[in-house]
């Protein structure tokens, strides 16, 4: 294995979902400001989080003062996908040791989970350099974006009215997508979507999204047998 070369391929794996983000990162921060934080805020949040829609749901919660430990599992409610992820995830880093677990799990958001498994159905290891790399491109570019966001967002008056938040329903479809080729895909989809629409009705956001994650798992488990790529 070649860390140069395993370095260089991270940060180009990283590149196009870094790009695709680029604008959401940008509106948190102007959303942030507008809700009452300081630059500094912004900031430490993107830093500590790490999260993109959980941020969006922190700063709409931050300023209805709801008590913090609501906020807390309201936030724990849209991470909890994350679980999944490391679940899915650890199959292919049992070679990683617990530190390097500990420290790579930081940068699992959603396009690094989606490009790991697409290294890995690849056939490619998922080295602990690669996945590193790609988590910190990931991750300096939003705190970049985020800080610029915040500084220059007031710029742009009430920017929600661009419809510019709905990008980051486009860039998870995207990330859905990635997975067509594989054998029951459809299925999965049509639950967890259905699911989460009817949770969203009937219990609220943001428990509509781990609801409707937990009966895609559940419709997937049911199905059974190991996840093959469908040959066009």
């Amino acid at each position: 294995m070649n860390p140069r070369r395993e370095m260089i391929d991270g940060v180009l794996s990283a590149t196009p979902a870094m790009i695709a983000a680029a604008p959401f990162g940008l509106l948190f921060g102007a959303l942030a400001i507008d809700n009452g934080m300081s630059v500094f805020e912004v900031v430490l949040m993107s830093a500590t989080i790490f999260a993109g829609a959980s941020q969006m749901v922190g700063i709409d919660l931050f300023g209805d003062r709801i008590a913090p430990w609501l906020i807390v599992l309201s936030i724990f409610a849209v991470n909890f996908r994350h679980v999944l992820y490391s679940a899915v995830i650890g199959r292919h880093t049992r070679s990683w040791a617990a530190w390097q677990r500990f420290v790579g799990f930081f940068f699992l958001i959603d396009p690094q989970f989606a490009e790991a498994e697409k290294r890995a159905e690849s056939g490619k290891p998922l080295s602990f350099i690669w996945f590193v790399s790609g988590g910190l491109t990931f991750y300096v570019t939003w705190l970049f974006e985020g800080w610029l966001g915040a500084v220059f967002g007031s710029l742009v008056k009430n920017p929600a009215e661009y419809g510019i938040d709905f990008l980051l329903t486009v860039y998870f479809l995207v990330l859905v997508m990635g997975f067509r080729k594989r054998s029951n895909w459809l299925p999965v989809v049509i639950v967890s979507a259905v699911v989460s629409v009817g949770a969203y009705m009937l219990v609220g956001s943001p428990w509509h999204v781990s609801i409707g994650a937990i009966a895609g798992v559940a419709v997937a488990a049911a199905i059974g047998g190991r996840p093959k790529i469908m040959v066009e």
